[in-house]
């Protein structure tokens, strides 16, 4: 908390839950708490009046969701999800707007790759109890699946097959360190991703992760963090191909966030412009069902 308030001396340090929820003052609750806890506590803040919004993932059993739509419903309160491997990455931005303004036509299918560095020693101890972070797709699948379902204006989707496994960490048996996922959006759109916590120490980077953007018209790759053994070392890499030629963009510093402040105008405002409740709670849903059936191809 220290730190926090070194870089922010402007915030006021509350001395319970109970104190923010009967603050009249305060209107949006941000959370990043255990995974498992982070559902049973959006349902008090919106009961408690106010908007939640949570870091993925945003539940770790269909239960939690439930509980969430039915608060939501009762309240008319926001319970939005920071998805940040689409919202916090200028390369997904920009990809996006490529979508939006028909570049690459038609979107049918949508490939992603989220590998990340485990960091073991960093990680506290509910990391590696499976109750409490949900399993490897509920994880960050949830990352894939939303971005899915943007880039291709999909509204629902059916988890085809989904798989998890322990490779290489018995020291941590409720680990999952692999995982990937096939998707079959309502419209057609396909989507097929894989997350791993492989990441090499030899990558400057925690995560090379990419994703492919297919449509009628001609295709987009995001080279989110990094492009390999290459002098530029930030991410944001977008390659652009249609039937005006190739393109490449360093998207940094080209679109900023605009997923923050729509979403402040939307608390305030009670639209949707940042992002539906929909989007938000069918990500979750397909997540966890894909964690729910996923068939165990090897550890403990």
């Amino acid at each position: 908390m220290q730190t926090f308030l070194k870089a922010y001396p402007q915030a006021v340090p509350a001395q319970s839950l109970g104190q923010i929820l009967e603050d009249r003052d305060t209107a949006l609750v941000c959370s990043s708490n255990v995974t498992s806890e982070r559902g049973p506590l959006g349902v008090k803040v919106m009961k408690a009046g106010k908007d939640y919004f949570v870091d993925k993932a945003p539940f770790t059993t269909l239960r939690q969701l439930e509980d969430a739509r039915a608060a939501i419903a009762e309240t008319g309160r926001k319970y939005m999800v920071y998805y940040s491997e689409r919202l916090h990455v200028e390369g997904a931005v920009l990809a996006g707007y490529m979508v939006d303004q028909g570049e690459i036509g038609k979107v049918i299918s949508v490939t992603g790759f989220g590998p990340h560095r485990l960091g073991a020693a960093g990680r506290p101890a509910w990391f590696f109890e499976r109750e409490k972070y949900g399993g490897i797709l509920c994880d960050i699948g949830s990352h894939q699946i939303e971005q899915y379902l943007h880039f291709a204006g999909e509204e629902d989707a059916t988890v085809q097959f989904s798989r998890i496994g322990n490779y290489a960490h018995p020291e941590y048996p409720e680990l999952e360190d692999f995982g990937d996922c096939s998707i079959l959006g309502k419209n057609g759109s396909t989507n097929y991703f894989r997350v791993d916590w492989f990441t090499p120490d030899g990558l400057r980077t925690w995560g090379d992760g990419r994703t492919f953007i297919l449509g009628t018209k001609g295709f987009i790759e995001i080279r989110k963090y990094i492009n390999l053994a290459s002098d530029i070392s930030d991410g944001n890499h977008v390659f652009l191909v249609n039937g005006k030629g190739e393109q490449y963009f360093n998207a940094t510093g080209m679109t900023g966030y605009p997923f923050f402040g729509q979403l402040i105008l939307d608390c305030l405002n009670r639209t949707e412009n940042a992002m539906t409740q929909a989007h938000a709670l069918k990500a979750a849903e397909l997540c966890l069902r894909a964690q729910e059936q996923a068939v165990r191809t090897a550890g403990i």
